[in-house]
C-alpha cells in the first residue's frame, strides 16, 4: 500500500481545481477501500453518515477508519451532523419521513456545504457514505444535487474503481422513471411555465370584487346570457 503521494494539500491548492468525489464503503475490505481512494488521489474523506459506525463492517466505524486513514496520509472529517440524511431536527420530517427539500434549507446543512467548499480549496475530497450505488444514497441525490449549481466536477467512485460523473448518474436516475411519469412531470412543468399571472389590479379582496361587479353589472349580465346559450 506504500505509494508515492502525488496529491498533497499544497499541490491541490496550487492547481485550484474544483472537483469533488464520492464513494460508498459498502462491504469492501479496508484494503480495497484504501486502494480506491489512492487510485483517485483522494487526500481527505468526508464522512456524511448520520451514524458513523457499521455493525456488519466494523472497519468503517469512525474511530477505526480515522486511524487507518491517518496511516495513509488521508485526512478524515465527520460532517454527519451537518450533511447526514437522518437529522435530529424535527422540522425536516413530514409524517415521520425526512424531506430532503426541507433538510437542504437548514442552517446546519448550509454550514456543512460551506465547510465542504472550504475543504476543497486544500484537499481532494471524497464524500463517504455506506451505499454502494450513488443513486441509492443521499450523497448524490441530496448533497451533490445542491452542489452541482456551483459548477463543480463531481465524480462518483464506483465499486470497480471506475468513475461516474454527476451528469451520468443523473441520466441513470432519469431512466428509473417511466415514460408516463416523465410526461406528467413535463405537463406540470409546462403548466407552471404557461399559467396566467393575474395583474395586481385583478388580485382584489371580496369587497373590491363586489364593488366592481356593481359598477359593471351590464357586462356581467351579458356574460350570463352568453353562458346560458352556450352549446356546451
Amino acid at each position: 500500500m506504500s505509494k508515492l503521494k502525488l496529491w498533497t494539500p499544497t499541490t491541490w491548492r496550487l492547481l485550484k481545481v474544483k472537483e469533488l468525489y464520492t464513494i460508498g464503503h459498502s462491504n469492501h475490505p479496508i484494503e480495497t477501500f484504501l486502494d480506491l481512494l489512492e487510485q483517485h488521489g483522494i487526500t481527505a474523506v468526508c464522512d456524511v453518515r448520520s451514524h458513523p459506525y457499521s455493525k456488519y463492517n466494523p472497519q468503517f466505524a469512525c474511530k477505526s477508519l480515522k486511524e487507518t486513514l491517518k496511516k495513509h496520509d488521508i485526512a478524515y472529517v465527520f460532517l454527519g451532523n451537518e450533511l447526514g440524511a437522518r437529522p435530529n431536527d424535527s422540522s425536516c420530517y413530514a409524517e415521520g419521513k425526512v424531506q430532503y427539500a426541507l433538510l437542504a434549507q437548514t442552517p446546519a446543512f448550509k454550514e456543512g456545504i460551506d465547510r465542504l467548499n472550504k475543504g476543497m480549496e486544500s484537499y481532494r475530497i471524497a464524500l463517504m457514505c455506506a451505499e454502494k450505488d450513488p443513486l441509492n444514497c443521499h450523497r448524490m441525490i441530496l448533497i451533490c444535487r445542491h452542489l452541482r449549481a456551483e459548477k463543480l466536477k463531481i465524480k462518483h467512485i464506483l465499486a470497480d474503481g471506475l468513475l461516474e460523473s454527476q451528469r451520468e448518474a443523473e441520466q441513470r436516475l432519469i431512466e428509473t422513471l417511466s415514460v408516463e411519469q416523465l410526461l406528467e412531470l413535463a405537463y406540470d412543468k409546462q403548466s407552471q411555465k404557461k399559467a396566467h399571472i393575474a395583474p395586481h389590479q385583478y388580485q382584489l379582496t371580496v369587497r373590491e370584487e363586489d364593488e366592481d361587479y356593481e359598477q359593471d353589472s351590464t357586462l356581467h349580465d351579458w356574460l350570463r346570457e352568453e353562458n346560458a346559450q352556450a352549446v356546451f
